[in-house]
């Protein structure tokens, strides 16, 4: 009898693999340039034209997309005197997982002395069935300047696509001086359209963004801060030289309408292009 292939076979799904390691140094005529670039598998980065002695770095995730079981790492080093403002080329679309495995992101930044990185990827777009763990691991130097922003959207209704169930496990820590100055956590599993209708979640909005601000012009940045802060933000002092913010919005649109004024004030202008577009 001709072989038949069992019901109970394991299946296996093709899973996608990124990693990334950018290190950038200071150079003479206060230019900053690039020691270090690793880029594997589905990860890669562009580096346009920078301004102002800054190293401007563009990711792209060339899978198009993260879904359940895949797995991406960055590193970002931004050693004595660099600076480097590290964007990504669009939104990461965070896709149906085919079983209860999530989609990993791993990123450790570290900011040396008197260096300066911009942390400032692009929205994260959560779609029905998703799962994603991941974890922002940062080390910063007392002298140093990171700016953070990670906006997360849960679900495009503007395009006809709720977002109901999905699995969000997010974690934010940065240390100076192997000290935790700012730990953030998000878990979410289950109806996530019923969990953000609570008035003390988000009250039904449905993107939202969390910035911090570490520099020691923080406490001279939070008025202008605040007089562009919609009305469901708020920005707080943490410390003389830590600023940070929270926003929410109801769709995407809004939420980069009110980012953009603010990371504008914060980075003096210097925004990357991709979030103008």
């Amino acid at each position: 009898m001709p072989s038949q292939i069992s019901q109970d076979r394991e299946v296996r799904f093709q899973r996608a693999r990124g990693t990334l390691n950018i290190s950038a140094a200071s150079a003479a005529g206060n230019q900053s340039r690039l020691t270090n670039l690793r880029q594997q598998g589905s990860y890669r980065a562009i580096f346009p034209r920078p301004i102002k002695g800054t190293i401007d770095a563009v990711i792209i995730n060339t899978a198009g997309g993260i879904t359940g079981g895949d797995s991406f790492s960055t590193k970002i080093t931004a050693n004595n005197h660099a600076k480097i403002s590290v964007t990504t080329q669009a939104a990461e679309r965070i896709y149906r997982a085919t079983d209860e495995i999530a989609g990993s992101m791993q990123t450790r930044l570290k900011v040396k002395s008197n260096a300066q990185l911009y942390w400032m990827p692009q929205e994260t777009i959560l779609f029905e069935g998703s799962r994603l763990h991941r974890r922002l691991e940062v080390e910063v130097a007392r002298d140093s300047k990171f700016l953070m922003v990670e906006p997360i959207v849960f679900g495009r209704e503007a395009s006809g696509e709720v977002l109901n169930f999905c699995s969000l496990d997010d974690r934010v820590c940065i240390t100076t001086e192997g000290t935790p100055i700012y730990v953030d956590r998000i878990k979410l599993d289950g109806d996530v359209a019923l969990i953000l209708k609570r008035s003390a979640v988000a009250d039904g909005l449905r993107t939202m963004a969390s910035i911090v601000l570490f520099d020691k012009m923080a406490k001279a940045m939070i008025d202008g801060v605040r007089t562009l802060l919609p009305p469901s933000g708020g920005a707080s002092l943490l410390a003389d030289n830590i600023l940070a913010m929270r926003l929410l919005c109801t769709d995407s649109f809004a939420l980069r309408a009110a980012l953009l004024p603010i990371l504008t004030h914060l980075t003096q202008n210097a925004v990357p292009k991709n979030w103008r577009l």
